[in-house]
């Protein structure tokens, strides 16, 4: 015991665990403690209740069997007893999800190597563990450390803070927040002195930090708690040598949940600048009253409701709402550099213009957007279109309807400078004081700020919605107002189900002749109840498979993608395509996707093809490489894809089916690095090349057939059949099914593997697979294809000929003599064929119709027998 060991009670938490595991570590090798004796050492380390635990334990197995176990072993059996499964899941998760803010990379780094220790499944092998540390990181710095093709952690680490210096040197990243350095920098150090260095690392993580009061603004970086910080102001100096873990709510060293109160509503969690609990009444009035005689708006933080002003729901803030940063990826995105132009501007002219914002949408757009309500209202007795709007920080009105409502305004002494969704800014210079708006009969005073709008009269922003404490319910559509008397006025929206009055088809006609603008549209119900992860058996257990995204760069397998040319193929470069404006968009994102992901990087050698785009079922857009030059001189791969006939013979019995679809199957296989350059494509935004596999090569199919195959040997053809990315399993009864799905989907997670879940079928009887459909009682045509063959044009060309009998054949084993019937058809696929449909040729055509309307469902081979029968 000379070499100070670090005692454990079992109160310090997850972290404090791990650092116990660190300590007792470090002793070991110090000491050279043989592997044998490792548990007897730190069995005398425990103490309280671990001490308890341990001697359970001991009794529970043995004296000699207790200290015969291995140090791994130990470690398993405590984190199993204090860091039970459900926190486990917790830190999984955190891991997963851990990402790297501004240029803390420290934190980033010390959280990770933490989470790492304490979620072995998610950090092992250690490519898995690369893969998680560079997914967290910014988009910029992720694509220069993936493309440095690193496979040494540690080396990685050291890339990354040289790339983040630099990025902060740039003004790319901002400069780091958090000090965590062991001495606190002098006034006249330089500003190179406070940049964190590699070496800095190691010896901040055996060194006590400087110890201040926890600063809260900056507690969410890199989504990770210091452990090491100071008590409290008084120890503002020192480092805290306690036990106690450190809470991430008030900043102080205590054990169990936090107990420090807010000092305006007396309840225990969260500090008086983070309440949200309204102002008292008194405080609020006096505010606004001091406001009304400077100007000025009221400001939004006169009173607030509790939960988040983006989505109402408690538990977050509204710059932490994921509903707000959804939108903003989608439409509201701001120009961030047009921003910082406006924010200078607004420096040089003084700084002193107080700023809101608001958000611009049409009337189409707000009706359907779920985070705000709209509605026809009488403003002043003039009816006015008016959006209710959290993202608006104070009430707007526009400038054209602000000359119907017969108020004087009165001049800011202050203007308001009003930042728009695009980042644009406009000034508000004039307010109009005591409005009316009638909402159902309940007249309120109103303030507003006339400005240009866009499709609205009025916006109704937080400085009247907080001051009402008014609540907006999204999916209802209804904005709820308390009233004195106690009870709630319920203001219904514009619902964007709401049916448009009906005409007849006299006046639409009327109309069309006038000239009314007309749309023709489908409507389909697209609502359908969709199966959640958790709610499924086995499938729960694997959510690791199922990610929303790719994590990255697919590991190297057994198979990879290779390019081989015929002798003598020179480089292949072709120009650009032209893509219309919609595409250009698309092109843009998906190509920073993509980078983001470390999918492809920046090339300069001399192969390159265009880009063009293909329609997708669910109306996306996949980018796809006209890659048609390059594989006429590539060398085709003959690997076999498996007969579709064949693998139904397999399904003889089954009754239970899962059917699993890989995620972008073809970006999960790398590219051969020889061969990376022959996969570059040009764009009008740049010169790049895949290292995963692309769309549109040729060999690209039988490749990841092959590494299917490969994968899946050990279960193929005995309960999984797979068809290039799409994995059927079959059982023939509900527990065969659950073993069967398990082994799978471990094997899944084993290679690393990921389906998209959405599109996946789990636990059903019966499947579409591969244009079928199968269940026990054998297998069926799919009505969509037969309606196809029945709604067929008749061709005139032998290309539309070919085509019509590409489709019936698709299901020509369920018709009988199916060759002697479409024999008229094909030979009019000959050249210099003329026809009419009169002809005998011509009536083949109604012929291969019937027949295949008339084709139903085939029994399982059985036995030996080489054939089915029709039913």
């Amino acid at each position: 015991m000379d070499c100070k060991p670090q005692t454990f009670t079992g109160t310090e938490g997850d972290v404090g665990l791990l650092r116990w595991f660190e300590k007792a570590e470090s002793v070991f090798s110090i000491c050279n403690c043989p592997a044998g004796d490792r548990v007897k050492y730190v069995a005398g380390t425990l103490a309280d209740g671990a001490l308890t635990w341990w001697n359970a334990q001991v009794q529970l197995l043995g004296i000699e069997a207790a200290n015969a176990i291995t140090w791994e072993e130990f470690k398993e059996l405590i984190r199993e007893e204090y860091c039970p499964r459900d926190e486990v899941q917790k830190l999984e998760n955190e891991y997963y999800d851990l990402k790297m803010v501004g240029s803390e990379v420290e934190a980033y780094v010390k959280r990770s190597y933490e989470l790492a220790d304490m979620c072995p499944n998610l950090s092992r092998p250690m490519s898995r563990r690369i893969e998680l540390f560079i997914k967290g990181l910014p988009p910029r710095v992720k694509s220069l450390v993936t493309a440095a093709h690193l496979n040494d952690l540690t080396q990685i680490v050291r890339l990354t803070h040289k790339i983040v210096d630099q990025e902060v040197e740039s003004d790319s990243l901002p400069p780091r927040i958090s000090a965590t350095t062991t001495a606190t920098p002098t006034a006249t150090a330089s500003a190179n002195d406070n940049k964190r260095k590699w070496s800095d690392y190691d010896k901040a993580s055996s060194a006590g930090q400087t110890q201040k009061r926890p600063d809260n603004s900056n507690r969410n970086i890199s989504q990770s708690s210091s452990v090491n910080q100071g008590q409290g102001s008084g120890h503002s100096q020192g480092s805290y040598a306690g036990k106690k873990p450190r809470c991430n709510k008030c900043g102080y060293h205590h054990f169990g949940s936090c107990t420090r109160k807010c000092d305006r509503c007396g309840k225990a969690g969260h500090e008086a600048r983070d309440c949200r609990a309204p102002q008292p009444k008194h405080q609020q009035q006096q505010n606004q009253q001091n406001q009304r005689q400077q100007g000025q708006p009221p400001q939004q933080n006169q009173g607030f409701r509790k939960g988040c002003y983006q989505c109402g729901d408690e538990g977050h803030f509204k710059r932490d709402c994921p509903q707000l940063n959804q939108n903003a990826n989608d439409n509201n995105r701001p120009n961030n550099n047009n921003a910082g132009n406006n924010n200078n501007n607004n420096g040089n002219n003084g700084g002193n213009g107080a700023r809101g914002r608001v958000f611009q949408l049409g009337a189409g757009d707000a009706r359907n957007d779920g985070n705000v309500v709209t509605g026809t209202f009488p403003v002043n007795n003039r009816i006015a279109s008016v959006l209710f709007d959290l993202g608006a920080d104070w009430s707007y009105v526009s400038l054209e309807f602000s000359q119907r409502l017969g108020i004087t305004p009165t001049p800011l002494e202050v203007k308001q400078v009003v930042e728009l969704a695009d980042g644009k800014t406009i000034e508000a210079s004039n307010v109009l004081f005591g409005c009316k708006l009638d909402l159902v009969g309940q007249v309120f005073d109103i303030d507003l700020l006339p400005v240009t709008l866009g499709s609205f009269d009025l916006v109704v922003g937080m400085d009247w919605l907080s001051k009402h404490q008014a609540e907006i319910l999204c999916k209802e559509k209804i904005v709820r107002i308390p009233l004195p008397d106690g009870e709630s006025l319920l203001v219904q929206g514009h619902r964007s189900g709401t049916m448009a009055g009906i005409i007849t088809a006299m006046r639409a006609q009327q109309y069309l002749q006038k000239g009314y603008p007309a749309l023709l549209a489908l409507v389909t119900n697209a609502q359908s109840e969709e199966s959640k992860i958790e709610d499924l058996p086995v499938v729960r257990e694997f959510v690791d498979v199922f990610p929303e995204e790719l994590p990255g760069l697919p590991p190297h397998r057994q198979v990879e993608f290779q390019i081989d040319l015929a002798p003598g193929a020179a480089p292949i470069a072709r120009a650009p395509y032209r893509l219309a404006p919609g595409e250009l968009q698309e092109l843009s994102n998906q190509l920073q996707e993509l980078l983001d992901r470390g999918f492809i990087r920046p090339s300069s050698l001399p192969w390159g093809a265009p880009v063009l785009f293909v329609k997708k079922k669910d109306g996306s857009f996949r980018m796809c490489i006209d890659y048609r030059e390059l594989n006429k001189v590539t060398i085709k791969n003959r690997y076999p894809l498996p007969r579709i006939d064949d693998l139904f013979d397999q399904l003889q019995g089954s009754s239970f089916y899962s059917k699993i679809d890989l995620r972008s199957g073809y970006h999960q296989v790398r590219v051969r690095e020889e061969d990376v350059p022959k996969t570059a494509f040009r764009t009008r935004y740049g010169h790049y090349e895949f290292l995963v596999m692309p769309f549109g090569l040729t060999n690209a199919p039988a490749v990841f057939m092959d590494l299917m195959n490969r994968v899946c040997k050990p279960y193929l053809d005995e309960f999984v059949i797979v068809f290039i990315d799409d994995i059927l399993v079959y059982s023939k009864n509900k527990e065969d099914h659950e073993r069967h799905l398990r082994l799978i989907l471990e094997l899944l997670r084993r290679e690393q593997l990921y389906a998209k879940f959405s599109k996946c079928d789990f636990w059903i009887r019966e499947v579409h697979f591969l244009g079928h459909v199968v269940n026990e009682k054998g297998i069926h045509v799919d009505p969509a294809k037969v309606d196809a063959v029945k709604n067929w044009a008749a061709p005139k060309t032998p290309s539309e000929v070919r085509q019509f009998l590409g489709l019936a054949g698709y299901y020509r084993r369920f018709i009988k003599d199916f060759s002697k019937i479409a024999q008229p058809l094909t030979s009019l696929t000959q050249k210099n064929t003329t026809y009419s449909w009169g002809t005998k040729p011509g009536r083949g055509l109604p012929v291969v119709k019937a027949e295949a309307l008339q084709c139903t469902d085939l029994v399982f081979t059985r036995g030996h027998r080489r054939f089915c029968g029709i039913l």
